[in-house]
């Protein structure tokens, strides 16, 4: 794999790249253990419109298809409106579509295996055309184009049919991701008078009881259509019909829906709108009507909108990494994805409709793994306003959530319970403290305090009153004191701040608790028994969900104390100790271990995990030990070996942008490590200039010169002309722009940066 990355840098001609619009491969992800999709959808949109490849959980695993669309498989069952980007569970999938030709219109998916037994389609790669907010593929066994793009709150398809074929569309409301018996609890549709067709349909899920609303138009009449329930022995609370008091034509509702939709023949392509809401039809039928325009128009704007966004780098380096990299900062822009409709209703976490208060509500908040990066880098390339609504969609959250606490793992407004932390914290704290504002400061700091003394929730009970989570009382307990500590000092950060002393002192004493799951004997993070004995017996290497630790073990979790990270190396004998350590994190021999029981442990190098988050800030930690050449020569090997621009191009699932965001920091040069230190750690840069365009006009360079392959270190550097002799760059300096220079060579400086003083920050240390 290191390979790759020298040859990229030494035949492809560095390139100037003037717009990153072209340069995005949608595709990167979703072979392998990305979790990508490559469909349709606005930055941040509501609408994320993309082919389904197969749904059924029975035919292959939920877990490898959570995107819905894997690019190995063969056919496409259709086409819905709803996915994550990258996740580690699968859901939604929401409101299948499939275009059908001819006589024939058959209401099952069929088999993969057997073509024509069913609606879905063969479809050949060469025929597929993917770009931000744009998706195109020629359906083989139908003969249709279809092609898909979104708005933020509508999603269109356009459908070529043969010509003197009959144009149909089926509309399955039973296909879901993660389908199994019994998660639809109810659907419904609902064919007006005007040709709108609109319906509902309520899932219990990863999100309990989820409920998520449509409304369809058509670029023709339809000239038939059938409401089939493919449910035995049930009795429909809908009917079919005219509905009483209203203007539906027909109706139906239960468990196993599925509409035929019939259109004759057509002389041009027939477009379908659909907008969805999380609220009611009627915020569907207003969505759908908040954005103007046909297919060809909403391609536009929505074009518009990702040049801009993906405008906030210029780029100039080999071809295959301006890819990757522009491609990880589209990722980093699908989520949080925009929940609440047009006229500022959404559907909060006690599943009660309520009214943002002029701001846009958002949700798809997987937070144990973006408050890395992907939230940080959203205060450098969005403007200041994304950040300032996602934490109002944070405090709202909160305001309306039946625990008083702030979100975990939420979408659609609803609350999965997934992972562990208080890790909305870090996010709002982190956005504070970079002097974001549009927000209630002092309600998020209660919000804060409150998610952090919950005691039902994760052992917080146990955890305020011995100072660490005991493993005999609570699985994953390692982990979570090491998470909640790190935590309570972002809460410490944001607090002292805004003068509130009280909050800050308590929080500070908390966040050292980490010591008290750190065994100065093995050297390893580890769980407590309540007794406070440490739990035997004790191996480093184990990796068992509903253990000690959370999706890792002691050698990822050893390392997480980003807010101190000096005096966890002294607790490890120093700083020649701690380097050693770490080279023995990656160099191990992993042979004999056997973790394939382990769906999210992918992309090892030793005993780091690139593919799972508590691994991503490991790499920068040399620099913490005066070690800062260390870094440089394992983000070459990171880098080589975990990306590169093919389908299969992520070593683990995406996490809705953290694995991308990692990528787009670490290509410009820096990463980071310790959100709401202010601080940046410096490892090296992937390409020859990045130029942020900062959101208030500002523009930020970096330039690398001598970059060649095996010019992997770093030789100098200097910022705004003057040389830089530390190992990190704040986010002042970034904001308020200039340039970063870098000087590559083939050896490493095992000079530069290596003085305490020009280390990264440590809260023993306090140096801002």
């Amino acid at each position: 794999m290191k390979l790759y990355l020298a040859a990229a840098l030494a035949l492809v001609a560095p390139t100037l790249i003037a717009s990153g619009y072209d340069k995005v491969d949608t595709f990167i992800g979703t072979g392998g253990e990305g979790h990508t999709f490559p469909g349709a959808v606005a930055p941040f949109g509501m609408v994320q419109l993309s082919p389904d490849t197969d749904t059924s959980c029975q035919i292959r695993d939920c877990y490898s298809h959570a995107a819905g669309y894997r690019y190995d498989d063969p056919t496409i069952q259709g086409f819905s409106h709803t996915h994550f980007s990258g996740a580690g569970h699968s859901d939604l999938g929401d409101f299948l579509v499939m275009p059908v030709s001819g006589d024939a219109v058959p209401l099952e998916p069929g088999d993969p295996k057997v073509p024509g037994s069913g609606y879905r389609s063969r479809f050949n790669h060469a025929d597929e055309v993917a770009q931000p907010g744009y998706y195109a593929v020629t359906l083989a066994d139908a003969g249709v184009r279809a092609e898909m793009t979104a708005g933020t709150r509508v999603g269109v398809h356009r459908y070529a049919f043969p010509a003197g074929k009959t144009a149909h569309l089926v509309l399955d409301l039973r296909s879901s991701l993660y389908n199994y018996p019994g998660k639809i609890l109810w659907s419904s549709l609902r064919l007006h008078a005007d040709g709108t067709l609109t319906g509902t349909r309520q899932t219990r899920g990863w999100a309990p009881d989820r409920q998520l609303f449509f409304a369809i138009r058509f670029s023709a009449p339809l000239t038939g259509h059938a409401f089939v329930s493919t449910e035995k022995d049930v009795t429909y609370k809908g009917f079919q019909g005219p509905g009483r008091g209203s203007d539906a034509l027909a109706e139906r509702a239960g468990r196993a829906l599925v509409a035929r939709l019939d259109f004759g023949q057509l002389s041009q392509p027939l477009e379908v709108r659909v907008a969805l809401s999380s609220v009611d039809e009627a915020g569907a039928l207003a969505n759908l009507d908040s954005e103007a325009g046909g297919f060809d128009q909403i391609r536009a704007a929505t074009r518009q909108a990702w040049t801009q966004a993906l405008g906030a780098v210029d780029l100039q380096g080999p071809a295959p990494m301006a890819k990757s990299l522009y491609t990880a900062l589209y990722h980093s822009l699908l989520a949080p994805s925009v929940a609440g409709d047009a006229d500022g209703r959404f559907r909060g976490p006690d599943n009660q409709v309520h009214r943002a208060d002029g701001y846009t509500f958002r949700s798809t908040f997987s937070l144990w793994d973006t408050f890395r990066a992907e939230h940080p880098l959203l205060t450098l390339v969005q403007p200041q306003q994304t950040t300032s609504e996602i934490v109002r969609s944070l405090i709202d959250s909160r305001r309306y959530s039946p625990d008083g606490i702030l979100p975990v793992w939420q979408f659609q407004g609803r609350e999965t319970w997934t992972m562990i932390g208080y890790h909305a914290v870090p996010v709002i704290a982190d956005a504070y403290l970079k002097g974001i504002r549009g927000f209630d400061a002092n309600a998020a700091l209660d919000a804060m305090v409150a998610s952090a003394t919950y005691a039902p929730y994760g052992g917080l009970g146990d955890y305020q009153r011995l100072s660490y989570v005991p493993i005999d009382r609570e699985p994953e307990a390692a982990s979570k004191t090491v998470e909640y500590a790190y935590d309570d000092w972002t809460i410490a950060r944001m607090a002292r701040a805004m003068g509130r002393i009280d909050v800050a002192k308590q929080f500070e004493a908390r966040a050292g608790n980490w010591r008290n799951s750190f065994d100065p004997k093995t050297g390893f993070v580890r769980a407590r028994l309540a007794s406070g004995a440490f739990r035997t017996p004790f191996d480093p290497t184990a990796i068992n969900y509903g253990s000690d630790y959370t999706e890792g073990n002691a050698w990822q979790y050893s390392w997480f104390v980003p807010q101190d990270q000096e005096a966890l190396f002294r607790a490890m004998g120093g700083d020649k100790a701690t380097a050693r350590k770490l080279d023995a994190m990656f160099d191990f021999d992993n042979s004999k271990l056997d973790y394939s029981h382990a769906e999210d442990i992918a992309g090892l190098i030793g005993q780091y995990i690139h593919g799972n988050e508590p691994s991503h800030h490991v790499a920068y930690l040399y620099d913490h030990a005066g070690a800062p050449w260390r870094t440089q020569a394992r983000l070459t090997q990171i880098v080589a070996s975990q990306y590169k621009p093919t389908p299969d191009g992520l070593s683990g699932n995406d996490d809705l942008g953290q694995m991308s965001a990692w990528l787009f920091f670490t290509g410009l040069g820096f990463y980071p490590v310790t959100p709401g230190s202010l601080q940046y750690a410096i490892g090296r840069p992937f390409v020859e200039r990045a130029a942020l365009n900062l959101p208030d006009g500002k523009r930020f360079t970096i330039v690398a010169d001598a970059m060649a392959p095996g010019n992997d270190y770093v030789g100098q550097v200097t910022l705004n002309g003057r040389p830089l002799t530390r190992s990190y760059i704040t986010h002042g300096e970034i904001m308020a722009g200039g340039e970063l220079r870098f000087v590559m060579q083939r050896a490493p400086n095992k000079r530069w940066a290596t003085a305490r003083s020009a280390r990264p920050y440590s809260m023993s240390s306090a140096r801002e």
